[in-house]
């Protein structure tokens, strides 16, 4: 009997795996790929995170980003230099996973890879959880299966009916003429927006619808943003990445001993698609939560609740600037980035610094009352 499954080695379930098993809990973390494996994603993080970790994250980081340019049709650019000492990280996810989850095996975890697991199922006073031809029983799981979860739903848990963004994920090797610069393109994409993020080696960059639904033409998106990096129109290994966003408060609990984390519990960013330090921050606060619920049967519900205040009453704000500012892109990018303080808010979002509640009733009245 363990004391807790974790499905997922990404990086909401490898950080909740390594905080349970230092903790000194009987942890086993299932993942169905083998590591270390690719996933689509910009690799964006406030270096933030750090706090959360007793252990240095500084060596999977890629670049360290000092500043955001924004443009509107590859024009018209605004930069924002970010506040703080190394506030944003980029880094590949390949690394990230692997090495969080190593740091887990180190604290006592078991990590096996190319598991997928087929089953969660409650029985009697624990958890089974069978993938293949093994069954591993536990007094607690942790679902962590990644923005195409099959087992949040099946467990009640999150979003019954989650929202998804359209994305499309491209990673480029190339020189990088700006490593230190991550650029968002508002103009390209109707209802969303392109991102471009230096990474060692090269370029992680995408291509997100947010609202409505409309199709995704990337290719004609990215044969414009391409060349304007240097790159051939052409270029780079392009994945369709659906994001499931933020789209209201939901439980990411059950009383019983299951709890849902990362993309699996729709925690990314409606409005900027962040979500590694969600993630992240829902693998910790997940294990925090099992600890006490294993140690002394507090309740669960506290992750939920820890969940909705440190993440959720942002995105809620979040979610209704992206309703206004997508609808009108245009209007939006004049008075929410062309704005004098503009440009340096959303770097302190991006940072971890401040929440969308800080600024979202200005900037929605402004915009409102610019669309009348």
């Amino acid at each position: 009997m363990l004391d807790v499954v974790v499905v997922g080695a990404g990086a909401a379930g490898a950080a909740a795996a390594f905080h349970l098993a230092a903790r000194g809990h009987g942890v086993l973390l299932l993942e169905g790929q083998s590591m270390p494996r690719s996933k689509p994603c910009g690799g964006g993080m406030a270096a933030s995170v750090q706090r959360w970790f007793p252990f240095d994250l500084t060596p999977v980081v890629d670049q360290v980003i000092e500043q955001v340019r924004f443009t509107w049709c590859l024009e018209d650019p605004v930069t924002a230099v970010l506040p703080g000492d190394s506030p944003f990280w980029i880094v590949q996810r390949s690394r990230l996973d692997q090495f969080i989850s190593q740091q887990a095996v180190a604290a006592g975890a078991q990590l096996r890879d190319g598991c997928l697991v087929s089953s969660i199922q409650r029985d009697g006073d624990h958890w089974v959880v069978e993938a293949g031809a093994e069954r591993y029983a536990a007094r607690a799981v942790v679902v962590a299966d990644g923005s195409q979860s099959r087992f949040a739903a099946e467990l009640g848990l999150g979003n019954p009916r989650p929202r998804y963004a359209r994305a499309v994920a491209v990673e480029v090797d190339a020189d990088v003429a700006e490593p230190n610069t991550a650029r968002f393109e508002f103009g390209l994409v109707r209802h969303g927006f392109c991102w471009a993020f230096p990474r060692r080696g090269g370029y992680s960059i995408g291509v997100g619808s947010f609202i409505g639904k409309d199709d995704l033409d990337a290719d004609t998106v990215l044969a414009q943003l391409l060349p304007s990096l240097g790159l051939p129109a052409d270029a780079g290994v392009r994945l369709s990445s659906p994001l499931r966003v933020w789209d209201g408060h939901h439980d990411l609990h059950r009383s019983d001993g299951a709890v849902a984390v990362g993309d699996a519990a729709s925690l990314c960013d409606p409005f900027l698609a962040e979500g590694l330090r969600p993630a992240l921050l829902s693998g910790v606060r997940a294990a925090e939560a099992l600890d006490r619920w294993l140690a002394s049967g507090a309740p669960l519900a506290d992750y939920s609740a820890v969940m909705r205040r440190e993440w959720g009453e942002s995105m809620a704000w979040g979610r209704r600037i992206a309703q206004v500012f997508y609808r009108v892109p245009k209007v939006g990018y004049q008075l929410g980035i062309k704005r004098p303080t503009a440009p340096q808010r959303i770097a302190q979002i991006l940072s971890g610094e401040m929440g969308y509640g800080d600024i979202a009733q200005r900037v929605i009245k402004r915009l409102l009352f610019q669309r009348r």
